[in-house]
């Protein structure tokens, strides 16, 4: 779901309005409507602040003709939308949405009031202020002293909730061996005793909701929560706490409630236009969980733009992702997943706290599917779209979403399902939204909800589209007019394409996300330029995209990565706390530096150095034995310098392995004489520097994520960057990536039997200055 090739200009106003949940439009407003509302309102009176000890909101009563209901709340923890109060650990503010009807006309208005909660606590000096954590602790209160892991502490797991909670504490258990390197911990039973970790569910903090928790941090940690995935959210945050110290055993005594701002916090990472290994989907669903991220959205089908194939859609690249066994030819042959593989991931993720969301891209981005089935693409719109006139259409897509939605044991495990619906050509827009309906009423019929692109602004036309059941990530206001939808009574999920899409080397949207933009302005409550009242109950929450337009273009799953964890630590923060009181970006950029990946991640590759000249490796390789010879650094990422003195020596040996990992290799190639050159997933680059056999080098290869520098014997020999690919027939270009994630994890060629090549080698974790590379070789 991306635009092709230009910035569409961010859009209308989203205002949401469901009643009672009622699914029918309410009707619209003119200036009269909400004059007359205002006038209303302004005779009501609300508390600016509750007395200590409430527990209900009293609403005001409105006049005869109209009803006021408390609508939406920023925090259902302390103000639910039933109006009972709990009261939070701290003074705290919630941003309350009220909704005014008129009951003669059906006619209502929204509108906001802040009201402050008195806490349990009073401010006190001499305690421990609020620890950083990614999200923030939504309350927090301060203890004194520290809590201390021990090398035999114990995660003691409630008996009432050891049914549930066990796998929890066995992922906690595995995280925190690796965190700490501690073989002694253990899950176990009985009483806690001090260094303990203590896991429980507790029913009467239900209005926490399904994601949140308590933790109660003194000589032993006690976490409870009322559901599975708030209490491992919870050990999330003692990992985070822990991997902050240096020594990853001690954290700061305290108490926090923490609960999420909005439900929906999540990725969208395109799939159909580049592969991506199912180990990186199952690191991405750790990773996320890391951050309580909860959403994975997948999107399983795309294709690339035909100029870049000749204008020639047969030839133009397409993938459907998932093992099918009802059309074996829809299947992708470079890279696909089994269901029996995909279905384990969804599992996974879900003892993760994470929803796998799949998508199946439908009827436009649809070259998968008309190039295994010919008769169903469009002639008029081209054969990336389906023709949605066709009844052979509707026959083959609903076998395609049956086999995975189907069954007692369907593949796919989530309750919602992403069923596309975007960018469809405008003139088709009854069949269009005829399309929309059937195959939301289709993947309904199997027990799902449906989850799709919004656009049915763009699509406008009389045929109706079921509503009830259904959730629209809206992405640009043009497509979808999110006010117009939210009083047809859709859900809303804030993905607006202005702020939250990375196109990687596209040269449109984003290459990597504005972070501090984001941080300091946005929220989901935002889609485009129009802010909504905080705690609207159709805003679900937000996700940031990844769309692999340009196919082809040499980047990664790396190089996505680079681009995708910035942006994942900030939304992380504006969709589970939001803006706080204590938001600083100064703060947050410094302390997000000491947050990595999650235990037993580092797909960035990053590697720290403990000296000042940021070096992290150094070893002389002079050795006469005949084997390659194995790094204790598997790889480095960027921004590195790889230094060494190279002897090169071909023989009979046209392509000689120099530097291997399992995601890169560097080498040297007969090609118009010898040359060095590397390799990463299905891309090859050679440096145009032309070496002697027998004659000794000083090499350094540099990095970072804009592309791959080469010096010989001090002297920059070729600069891989900023390079262009051009195509016939078209003025378009795209980028070609020629970045490398540099492999050091074994050093000569087992294969061919050469060795030795290779000497004093020096890895840096930086791009070295031309000073410096000159003194490295002597010059």
């Amino acid at each position: 779901m991306s635009l092709k090739n230009k910035l569409f200009i961010i859009g209308l106003a989203l205002l949401s309005i469901q009643f009672n949940n009622a699914y029918a439009q309410e009707e619209k407003l003119d200036g009269a409507d909400s004059a007359a509302f205002k006038a209303v309102i302004s005779q009501l009176s609300f508390p600016s602040k509750l007395a200590p000890n409430t527990r209900q909101l009293v609403l005001p009563k409105p006049p005869t003709g109209y009803q006021l209901f408390l609508y939406g709340s920023s925090r259902k923890p302390v103000i639910h939308t039933d109006g009972k109060v709990y009261q939070p650990l701290t003074d705290c503010e919630v941003q309350l949405v009220f909704k005014l009807k008129n009951t003669q006309n059906n006619k209502a208005y929204e509108f906001p009031q802040t009201i402050q909660v008195t806490g349990q606590f009073r401010p006190q000096s001499g305690i421990n202020k609020q620890p950083f954590v990614i999200p923030a602790l939504q309350e927090w209160k301060g203890g004194s002293g520290h809590f201390n892991l021990l090398k035999t502490s114990r995660i003691i797991v409630n008996p009432t909730a050891k049914k549930v909670l066990q796998p929890a504490a066995e992922i906690f258990l595995k995280d925190l061996k690796q965190l700490t390197g501690y073989t002694g911990l253990s899950i176990a039973s009985g009483k806690a005793k001090p260094g303990d970790i203590v896991l429980s569910l507790n029913p009467t903090e239900k209005n926490l909701g399904d994601e949140g928790y308590t933790i109660d941090i003194d000589q032993t940690v006690h976490i409870k929560a009322p559901y599975y995935k708030g209490t491992f959210w919870a050990t999330r945050t003692i990992l985070q706490l822990l991997e902050q110290d240096p020594t990853h055993v001690q954290i700061v005594k305290g108490k926090t409630h923490d609960y999420p701002k909005y439900e929906v916090r999540g990725l969208v990472l395109d799939v159909g236009r580049k592969f991506f290994t199912l180990d990186f989907l199952k690191h991405y669903v750790k990773m996320m969980a890391y951050y309580k991220m909860g959403d994975f959205h997948i999107h399983l089908n795309d294709n690339g733009f035909k100029q870049f194939f000749d204008g020639d859609w047969s030839k133009t690249y397409s993938a459907f992702r998932l093992e099918s066994t009802t059309y074996p030819q829809l299947t992708a042959t470079d890279g696909h997943y089994t269901k029996a593989a995909f279905k384990e991931l969804q599992q996974t993720a879900k003892l993760y706290g994470i929803r796998i969301i799949p998508e199946i891209d439908v009827p436009a981005h649809a070259l998968a599917f008309t190039k295994a089935f010919p008769e169903i693409g469009s002639k008029a719109y081209g054969m990336d779209h389906l023709d949605i006139n066709n009844p052979k259409t509707y026959e083959i897509i609903d076998y395609v979403f049956k086999e995975y939605i189907g069954g007692k044991d369907p593949v796919f495990v989530d309750p919602e399902v992403h069923i596309g619906t975007d960018e469809y050509a405008k003139k088709e827009a009854e069949g269009f939204r005829a399309f929309t309906d059937h195959y939301i009423r289709f993947v309904q019929s199997f027990g799902k909800k449906v989850r799709l692109w919004g656009a049915l602004t763009h699509a406008q036309g009389q045929t109706p589209v079921t509503v009830k059941g259904v959730t629209m990530n809206a992405w640009y206001n043009g497509y979808a007019e999110p006010k117009e939808m939210v009083r047809l009574g859709y859900d809303q999920i804030s993905t607006p394409d202005g702020w939250l899409y990375i196109v990687p080397a596209a040269g449109y949207y984003y290459d990597f996300l504005n972070v501090k933009r984001l941080y300091q302005s946005w929220e989901p409550n935002q889609i485009g330029n129009v802010v909504f009242p905080m705690g609207h109950p159709k805003i679900r929450g937000g996700m940031f995209a990844v769309w692999n337009d340009h196919v082809g273009n040499g980047i990664t799953m790396k190089d996505v990565h680079q681009r995708v964890f910035p942006a994942l630590q900030v939304l992380a923060e504006k969709m589970w706390t939001g803006k706080t009181t204590l938001a600083n970006w100064d703060d947050f950029a410094k302390n997000s530096t000491k947050i990595g990946e999650g235990p037993g991640l580092n797909m960035r590759a990053m590697v720290k150095s403990t000296t000042t000249d940021s070096l992290v490796l150094k070893n002389e390789l002079r050795t006469t034995t005949t084997k390659s010879i194995h790094l204790p650094i598997k790889e480095i990422g960027y921004p590195y310098s790889v230094a060494f003195t190279m002897q090169p020596t071909i023989g009979s040996k046209n392509d000689i392995t120099l530097f291997t990992s399992e995601n890169a290799r560097v080498f040297l190639l007969h090609n118009d004489g010898l040359k060095l050159g590397f390799s990463r997933e299905n891309y090859i680059d050679l440096f145009d520097f032309v070496f002697e056999p027998d004659k000794t080098y000083k090499i350094v290869l540099t990095g970072n994520e804009k592309g791959t520098w080469l010096y010989v014997d001090g002297k920059l020999a070729h600069k891989m960057e900023d390079k262009k690919l051009s195509f016939p027939n078209t003025k378009d270009k795209i980028s070609r990536m020629q970045t490398l994630v540099f492999p050091l994890n074994e050093v000569g060629d087992t294969k061919n039997e050469v060795y030795n090549l290779i000497s004093d080698l020096k890895v840096y974790n930086k791009r070295l200055n031309e000073q410096a590379i000159a003194d490295l070789s002597g010059n």
